[in-house]
């Protein structure tokens, strides 16, 4: 084991001797969970030189197929790299006992280069970037989803559970209601306690609009990395917490039709090398850095939303008054903008990006981001005016890609995407993508036969 992580294990192991087998995983393009599961001996192998997977697991498509295009199955032998624990993210799994844990891995080449497919070494790429100009990410993710029933109704599609104390199924749409806050009490409780003992700083739980959806806020950290990390687990905690009780959790961005979507939203500020923000102001409109940021933020967006957006259901988010940005535009303290300076006093102002759905990858988006902010303060570009009022009454900012292959398209061309993700990496995520959407595109649904079928 190296000097970083051996001491990590063994410290865990003192402070849960009981434990016996360790899940060991990445996550993929689409925050799919791949690896395995190890006994005390694999782990400490693992620890020692990596646990070894195809880097095939990030040409796989959502439904685990292999997207021979990328090259990364047959043409490249469908070859084994070493993962390597990413340290903090040894910790307990207490909803499968005391004998259970996990830790998160990150892939490598057999040389200990990066793997370039990896979205978490893709994010670092950034970083390095920003920190180069002595600047230090502040992130807080915030995540929507929606509790569901284990039971699909027809065709597959969700419906809401019944209630844990009441027994109903509520179809209504209440924001901020405590009498639904009531109602997941338990269920949102284990969830805290399951992230605390995860070292998942969950600050607060909101029922949103749905029926069964809920907002949980995660602590901001100095540490772009692990914010993310800790992202990704939380998710794993709720799907798993949510089976314990009988329910499922789904962040899936639309899994009603009439109802609220889910998204994934971003807040972040920019420390200095004196730990000064550079974004605290009195005035975020006149703020020269502020303003160079969101314009990076702005001049970038229509060529990430394939990042923001990897799937179909994605842009069934995207509605009119809807709380989702359909243009590149800011504002303060208006949700229908895409990107937002919230209410703060002046040494906390910070920017909240709200392109993204509850399906992204947190690492993808948060890389984006950033590249974006890069973009501006080195360019120091200015922004159009911040929006007020209606942000869907009036024309702001230029209209955001919302089908799903005309994104992916401006993705693959983009080259902003080449400069900060990599040439390597834009055609990786391109390929996957276009293979998703040919296979989703090739089914025959129900309700095109219900449609079409009868009156031709």
């Amino acid at each position: 084991m190296s000097r970083e992580t051996r001491p990590e294990l063994q410290r865990f192991l003192e402070a849960y001797p009981d434990t016996r087998h360790f899940d060991v995983f990445l996550h993929d393009l689409n925050t799919v969970e791949r690896g395995k599961r190890l006994d005390l001996a694999g782990m400490e192998a693992a620890y020692r030189g990596g646990m070894l997977l195809p880097g095939s697991m990030f040409a796989l498509d959502v439904l685990g197929h292999t997207v021979e295009a990328t090259g990364l199955g047959f043409d490249d032998g469908d070859a084994d790299r070493p993962c390597r624990p990413i340290p903090g993210t040894l910790v307990p799994v207490p909803w499968q006992g005391a004998h259970a844990a996990q830790v998160q891995v990150t892939m490598h080449e057999p040389d200990g280069r990066v793997f370039y497919g990896d979205p978490r070494h893709v994010l670092t790429g950034v970083l390095q970037r920003i920190e180069a100009l002595g600047l230090t990410p502040v992130v807080a993710i915030e995540y929507e989803f929606y509790f569901i029933d284990l039971e699909r109704v027809d065709g597959g599609l969700p419906q809401p559970p019944r209630g844990p104390l009441t027994g109903r199924r509520e179809f209504r749409t209440q924001i901020n209601a405590m009498a639904d806050l009531n109602e997941y009490s338990s269920v949102l409780a284990q969830i805290t306690r399951d992230c605390h003992a995860q070292g998942v700083p969950a600050t607060s739980a909101l029922p949103e609009y749905g029926p069964g959806q809920y907002e949980v806020n995660l602590q901001h950290l100095p540490d772009a990395l692990t914010a993310c990390d800790q992202a990704l687990r939380f998710k794993r905690v709720v799907k798993s917490v949510a089976r314990a009780n009988g329910l499922d959790a789904t962040f899936l961005p639309k899994p009603y039709r009439d109802m609220a979507g889910s998204g994934l939203h971003i807040h972040l500020s920019l420390l200095d090398g004196e730990g000064r923000n550079i974004f605290a102001c009195d005035e975020p409109a006149t703020h020269a850095p502020l303003r160079h940021a969101v314009a990076g933020l702005l001049d970038s967006m229509a060529e990430g939303m394939a990042i923001c957006a990897p799937g179909p259901n994605s842009y069934r988010r995207f509605r009119s008054e809807a709380y989702v940005p359909l243009t590149t535009s800011w504002s303060i303290n208006n949700r229908g903008s895409a990107v937002r300076i919230p209410v703060s006093d002046a040494a906390n102002r910070r920017i909240e990006y709200r392109q993204a759905g509850a399906d992204a990858n947190p690492y993808l988006v948060l890389a984006w981001m950033l590249a974006g902010i890069h973009h501006g303060l080195g360019a120091r570009i200015e922004p159009p005016e911040p929006l007020r009022g209606n942000a869907y009454a009036q024309p702001a900012g230029q209209p955001l890609p919302t089908h799903w292959e005309t994104a992916i398209e401006r993705f693959a061309g983009s080259d902003f995407a080449r400069e900060y993700l990599g040439e390597r990496f834009q055609r990786l995520f391109a390929t996957v993508k276009r293979a998703e959407l040919a296979d989703f595109g090739s089914y025959v649904t129900p309700l095109e036969c219900a449609w079409y079928m009868g009156p031709l």
